[in-house]
C-alpha cells in the first residue's frame, strides 16, 4: 500500500510511517464499523468498546439500550454476542459534559476552521483537568473558547503534550472530525515533530526502539521495559554546542514521556528534566551566563516544533511550524554563546 505520506515529510532521512487504515468511518450523524473476524462470539458492548475507544463502555451500552445501535435493522441489547463481520452503525447521541467549567483562559490558536483547531500550547500548562489539576487546564481554556467541544469526548482534544512541553496540539470541533483524526493518529497519519536540547554532544542523528511501560517502583515515571509497549523515536542533530545538542525528532508512536524516557535510555537527558535528567549538569568551565541559564531551566527542553495532517474535511494536506518558546530560545544563545567562547579561546575548534 502506497502510503499518503510517502514523500512529503518536511524532513528527508525519515522512515514512512506504517500502518493500515480500518475502524470506523463516519459522516455527521452515523458511525459505521465493520467488526472482525477475530471478535466473533464477543459481546456487542465489549467490541463496541474496541471499535469505538472514544466512548466509554458505559455510553455505548445506554446507546444499545435506547435503540441508537444497529445492526441491520435489528434491535440489540448489551449482552448479546457478535458474530464478526456484521456492519454497525452508531448514532451518537451527544450531551454536553458539565464535568470541567469553562475558564477565560489565555489560548493561543495558530488556525481554525469548523472542524478543526490548532493550539501552540505555551508551557506549564495542563492539557487535561486529573488530579491536582481539577481546573486551569488547556481544556478549561477551549470550552470558553469554544464551547461545543464540550460534546465532543475529551473536548476535542486528540493528544496530549506533557505539562512542561510546549508546542503544538490539533484540537477537533465536530464530531465527523474527531473520528478521522482519531484513526489518522492510530494509524500514524498524522506527523509530529519535536525540537529539543539534550546533555552530550550527539556524534549523529539516529532512532531508538525500545519498550515504554509504567514504572514497576516509581509510578509516575516511565521507563524502557521489555514488558512494555513497542515505542520508536527518530532524530537528528541540527546543532552541536561544547556539551549539549540541539535536535530534532519524530515520533512513530506516542507512548507518554517517549522522548524523555528514550532520550535519557540512550545517555542523553534533556535539559532541564525533573524526572529523567536528574540534577542540572553544568560543563566545566562554562561561563556565568551559561552556567545561570542551564540552573535556571526549570522543565524539559521540549517542544512540539511541527504537526502536519490531512484535514478531515476534504483531505487536504496541511501544515504548521511553531518556533520554540522564549525559555529555549534564550537557552540556545546561552550555549551557542558558549561555544563562541570556547572557539575563541581554544578549548574547542570552530
Amino acid at each position: 500500500m502506497t502510503h499518503r505520506f510517502a514523500g512529503l515529510f518536511m524532513h528527508s532521512g525519515y522512515p514512512k510511517p506504517r500502518g493500515t487504515v480500518k475502524a470506523a468511518m463516519c459522516d455527521k450523524q452515523i458511525l459505521t464499523a465493520r467488526i472482525p473476524p477475530e471478535m466473533a462470539g464477543m459481546r456487542l458492548d465489549q467490541a463496541l468498546a474496541r471499535l469505538f475507544p472514544d466512548y466509554s463502555r458505559a455510553r455505548l451500552q445506554s446507546w444499545i439500550r435506547e435503540g441508537n445501535v444497529r445492526i441491520g435493522h435489528t434491535r440489540l441489547r448489551p449482552r448479546d454476542r457478535v458474530n464478526g463481520g456484521e456492519l454497525v452503525r452508531l448514532r451518537p447521541q451527544l450531551t454536553n459534559d458539565r464535568r470541567w467549567a469553562p475558564q477565560p483562559l489565555a489560548l493561543n490558536p495558530l488556525y481554525e476552521d469548523p472542524d478543526i483547531l490548532v493550539i501552540d500550547k505555551s508551557p506549564g500548562v495542563v492539557v487535561h483537568p486529573g488530579a491536582g489539576h481539577a481546573d486551569g487546564t488547556l481544556v478549561n481554556a477551549l470550552l470558553h473558547y469554544a464551547p461545543e467541544l464540550g460534546e465532543l469526548p475529551r473536548a476535542g482534544i486528540i493528544h496530549r503534550i506533557d505539562k512542561d512541553t510546549s508546542g503544538l496540539l490539533v484540537v477537533a470541533r465536530s464530531l465527523r472530525a474527531h473520528h478521522a483524526l482519531v484513526k489518522a493518529l492510530k494509524n500514524h497519519d498524522i506527523l509530529r515533530e519535536y525540537e529539543a536540547i539534550v546533555t552530550g554532544v550527539m556524534t549523529a542523528g539516529g532512532h531508538v526502539d525500545a519498550p515504554v511501560g509504567r514504572h514497576p517502583v516509581h509510578r509516575t515515571r516511565m521507563a524502557v521495559l521489555p514488558s512494555g509497549k513497542s515505542a520508536v523515536t527518530h532524530f537528528r542533530v541540527i546543532k552541536r554546542y561544547r556539551d549539549h545538542t540541539h535536535i530534532r525528532l519524530r515520533l512513530e508512536t506516542g507512548r507518554t514521556h517517549q522522548v524523555r524516557v528514550h532520550m535519557a535510555h540512550i545517555g542523553h537527558p534533556l535539559v532541564g528534566d525533573p524526572q529523567y535528567g536528574g540534577r542540572p549538569r553544568v560543563p566545566a568551565g562554562c561561563g556565568p551566563a551559561l552556567s545561570e541559564a542551564l540552573r535556571g531551566f526549570r522543565r524539559q527542553a521540549l517542544h512540539a516544533s511541527c504537526l502536519q495532517l490531512h484535514h478531515p474535511a476534504g483531505d487536504r494536506l496541511m501544515s504548521w511550524r511553531a518556533p520554540v518558546p522564549a525559555d529555549m530560545a534564550e537557552l540556545l544563545n546561552a550555549l551557542q554563546l558558549d561555544l563562541l567562547e570556547s572557539v575563541s579561546d581554544g578549548t574547542r575548534r570552530p
